[in-house]
């Protein structure tokens, strides 16, 4: 192990704070991290020797791999985590300062992806393969899709998820509606039998690696898609008529009973998608 990559563990273990999936991503993004920045050439970077042009090269580097802007601000957080627990908080300049620009919520482009079954053919391992097909029928996060425990989750009429396996803990449940998504379900606790859908000689961790290098080779890319399509499913579904960002009408267009529908449809989308506010499904579904 590389010894920037062996201070940043006992780093995490001297400071344990946050939520299990906080922490389980935190470690997951400083190993990318470290692994990176050796790429770029600072070998034999110790964990206290932080540097402003260490945050550089790295958000340069990003910027080359075209990550995303919300990519690159979570990755740049957990850098701000790792220079504050080293007493440095300084060395690393504001997102602005950095060239990282604001997040655009609500643009009406239509980011949604359907599942190519072709590609997904390609996917060798039937973990992933699941975790995808779980990721399109219920729109569920990456994670949440591979730590997904049917034997524990799958409650009939609907999916219960942990609070330990979401995005900022807040526990939900999703609602199974239709035939396919019953047969889906049975797919996976036939897979997954009492676990989770990561093989047993596996954490979740490698599993990530697993999912991410075989999305890769498949040619499967931007699979957050999935819950963007999920949500204008769920839309149409409860409305009926198409998500502004599929062609359907603006929000400000809608007037009386259509309004309130909207308005509806909006709150139940924001909920089975894990989010606290109804306005988050403008990012989904459009305004």
């Amino acid at each position: 192990m590389r010894d920037l990559n062996y201070d940043l563990k006992r780093l995490q273990a001297a400071h344990d704070d946050g939520s299990h999936g906080t922490r389980t991503a935190r470690s997951y993004a400083l190993a990318q991290i470290a692994d990176t920045l050796h790429a770029l050439g600072f070998k034999g970077l110790r964990a206290t020797g932080l540097r402003r042009k260490h945050v550089v090269a790295l958000v340069r580097e990003w910027k080359r791999q075209g990550r995303s802007i919300g990519t690159m601000k979570n990755r740049t957080a957990h850098v701000r985590w790792w220079a504050a627990r080293i007493g440095r908080p300084g060395v690393v300049p504001v997102n602005g300062e950095l060239g990282i620009a604001n997040r655009e919520y609500v643009t009406n482009a239509d980011k949604s992806v359907v599942l190519d079954p072709r590609k997904l053919a390609l996917v060798k391992d039937p973990h992933v393969a699941m975790a995808l097909r779980l990721e399109a029928g219920f729109g569920l996060r990456r994670e949440e899709a591979i730590k997904f425990t049917p034997a524990r989750d799958d409650r009939g009429d609907r999916i219960r998820l942990k609070g330990s396996t979401t995005k900022g803990g807040r526990p939900r449940e999703v609602p199974v509606r239709n035939a396919a998504q019953r047969l889906l379900l049975d797919e996976a606790r036939g897979l997954a039998r009492s676990g989770a859908l990561i093989p047993p000689e596996r954490n979740y961790r490698q599993q990530l690696k697993v999912y991410e290098s075989q999305t890769r080779e498949a040619g499967l890319y931007r699979m957050h898609g999935l819950r963007h399509a999920y949500a204008q499913l769920r839309y149409e579904e409860i409305t009926g008529w198409k998500a502004p960002a599929a062609g359907g009408p603006p929000q400000r267009s809608l007037t009386g009973p259509r309004r309130r529908i909207d308005k509806d449809a909006r709150r139940t989308i924001a909920e089975e998608l894990g989010h606290g506010r109804a306005a988050v499904s403008s990012v989904y579904c459009g305004a």
